[in-house]
């Protein structure tokens, strides 16, 4: 059987970097949920479509080719995963605050959720995998041997992530980072289609006082004692 690691939490919480290391660390595949949401509503922007439009939205979805790989030599570059969309790299062009919003307006269409919940399930079927998003443990990989929420407090979050920005050139401020934090937060636990939540046989793992490298280890002692245990 494989061995799957679902992993949900608030946005700016470590999901993806903390599961990208897990990944390598374990030899799994690391699969970020929340970047085909992003290429949504990317998809969407290009084509100058509402975000609010989920008709459209899912059949630009339907449409698109939208590939997740490793980066490779040439693309060491900060980023955790490589998307290609249609045949373009857009890993970068997905990370602006605009597609980050839009992403979060898309996220709440039922009918985009179910196209990408059934081409992330496609993608996990028979690997091992480590996932992450907000709905991966209930929704996405319900039969998860090891599911996480993985949180912290807004403040920690909002100085995180405008270190991210500010690393990218982005001239934002933390008072605004912190707000688009709570207006975020609030969509995702709000939404009527699959809302951020933490189920019973969830760990909750809080990293707002964790080094990155702390979370990393944690996770994969606990990932390798449940894998002794189901071979023994």
């Amino acid at each position: 059987m494989p061995f799957q690691i679902a992993i949900d939490g608030p946005v700016a919480a470590g999901k993806g970097t903390v599961s990208r290391i897990v990944a390598q660390r374990l030899g799994f595949l690391y699969i970020d949920t929340g970047a085909m949401y992003r290429m949504a509503a990317y998809l969407a922007h290009k084509n100058g479509v509402s975000f609010e439009d989920e008709g459209k939205i899912v059949e630009l979805i339907n449409n698109a080719q939208m590939e997740m790989e490793n980066p490779d030599e040439d693309e060491q570059d900060g980023r955790l995963i490589t998307l290609i969309l249609n045949g373009e790299d857009v890993s970068w062009k997905v990370r602006t605050e605009e597609i980050s919003q839009g992403a979060s307006i898309v996220s709440t269409h039922p009918k985009v959720r179910q196209v990408l919940v059934e081409k992330q399930q496609q993608i996990a079927n028979g690997q091992n995998v480590v996932m992450e998003g907000r709905d991966i443990t209930y929704r996405v990989l319900p039969d998860a041997q090891l599911k996480i929420f993985l949180t912290a407090n807004p403040e920690a979050r909002a100085t995180r992530r405008l270190l991210q920005l500010q690393l990218k050139g982005f001239d934002v401020t933390l008072n605004n980072i912190l707000t688009e934090i709570n207006e975020r937060d609030e969509r995702d636990m709000g939404r009527s289609a699959d809302p951020l939540q933490i189920v019973d046989d969830a760990w909750q793992l809080d990293t707002s006082n964790l080094e990155i490298e702390e979370v990393v280890e944690e996770i994969v002692k606990k990932a390798k004692e449940l894998q002794a245990k189901n071979n023994s």
